[in-house]
């Protein structure tokens, strides 16, 4: 089948607009450019810019291990009790007064610490928020695994999906073997994670949507609960369910059994791959669910779900999104290569959700304003009334 013939007018567009980036391409490239352009006083700004943000590209991996030896060493913690000088925090963590030095001063470069007087130390703007943040340390410590299966990006883009399984992502991520035992490592390093950083979108989530009119909500890949007793401390009455793999289902049950959620929260194991979902809410959620799975196999949850739901049910879709205003680098370079390196799964921006889930049989969907849209954006989809 052929084509139908670019009109003229988008033509000569588009080819004016390449012979503009060409140019531009060239003067970039160009030493001379570069050295004028740092000499001139009206461009020395941009020019300077240009090359702090070139550079931070490449020193990225060396600021991310300089907030992991913090994190490690309970840095942010021992500030929040106050300024410290060199030789009392020296002691403390076990380093040279030069090693101890020579941390700080790398974290104070990065915002994480702030000199303070008499020669102390205090904590930063960024650093501030890391103290008892179990949430974000957790996130830290974790892509120790990410960066292992970076060390060859090329060979990475270049490796099979089925040599992909053995990267350190795709085994810390082995939680989707419904017949793990409950005390199986990757659901234990699974259910932790995920246990740590849920804290950051649950409020985001319940802040976009307050779940108002609706009777019961099933969390679909709930994890140990999390989300649902954040849910439970926000909305009296509603009653909720929860799926996920039996193993993963267990530690649930662990969980609630000394609460007042173990009468309140229904819990099913299973796999939404392979098995139809259970009946009888009239909301579900899937929270960072979507994005782990490759196009063939999200479709397959957003179907099963929509077959669970009843007319008029509610699915709420929440995960970090490609094309996010403000935060582009998150959803093509950050988790592109994250899902890369797991072995399946890609970031899609809330059109491309948006297409999937009137595919899948949903109508009227809608994008619901999250206040940290870097951490979680929100879709809100309805089933047909009839």
């Amino acid at each position: 089948m052929r084509s139908a013939p670019m009109p003229a007018s988008l033509f000569r567009r588009e080819a004016w607009s390449d012979r503009w980036h060409a140019w531009r391409d060239r003067m970039l490239a160009s030493p001379l450019f570069q050295r004028r352009a740092a000499a001139f006083a009206l461009t020395r700004p941009v020019a300077r810019r240009h090359a702090r943000e070139l550079f931070d590209l490449v020193a990225g991996f060396v600021y991310s291990q300089v907030l992991l030896a913090c994190v490690q060493l309970r840095v942010f913690d021992m500030l929040a009790e106050g300024p410290q000088p060199i030789d009392g925090l020296a002691a403390r963590l076990a380093l040279t007064p030069e090693a101890t030095r020579r941390l700080l001063d790398a974290a104070v470069s990065l915002r994480l610490l702030e000199h303070r007087g008499g020669k102390r130390y205090g904590l930063g703007a960024l650093g501030a928020p890391m103290v008892g943040n179990d949430a974000v340390a957790a996130m830290v410590r974790h892509h120790g695994a990410l960066y292992a299966d970076l060390s060859d990006p090329v060979a990475l883009l270049r490796a099979a999906p089925d040599e992909r399984c053995a990267n350190a992502l795709a085994r810390y991520w082995a939680y989707d073997d419904a017949r793990a035992p409950r005390s199986h490592p990757a659901v234990d390093a699974y259910s932790a994670l995920m246990a740590a950083s849920q804290p950051l979108v649950a409020d985001e989530i319940l802040d976009a949507y307050a779940l108002r009119g609706h009777r019961c909500l099933m969390d679909v890949g709930g994890g140990d609960g999390r989300f649902l007793a954040r849910v439970a401390q926000r909305i009296a009455g509603i009653d909720l369910m929860l799926f996920d793999l039996p193993a993963v289902v267990e530690r649930a049950r662990s969980r609630f059994e000394s609460t007042a959620l173990s009468t309140r929260v229904r819990l099913f194991g299973g796999s939404f791959l392979t098995e139809p979902l259970p009946r009888g809410a009239d909301v579900v959620s899937l929270v960072r669910v979507v994005h782990d799975h490759d196009d063939h196999d999200a479709m397959t949850i957003l179907r099963r779900v929509r077959a669970a739901l009843p007319p008029g049910g509610t699915l709420l879709l929440a995960e970090p999104m490609a094309q996010t205003a403000g935060a582009e680098a998150m959803g093509d370079a950050y988790f592109g290569f994250y899902l890369l390196a797991m072995g399946r799964g890609r970031p899609r921006s809330a059109e491309q959700l948006t297409r999937m889930l009137i595919a899948a049989g949903f109508d009227a969907v809608r994008s619901r304003p999250t206040r940290m849209p870097l951490q979680t954006k929100l879709l809100v989809a309805r089933c047909p009334r009839a």
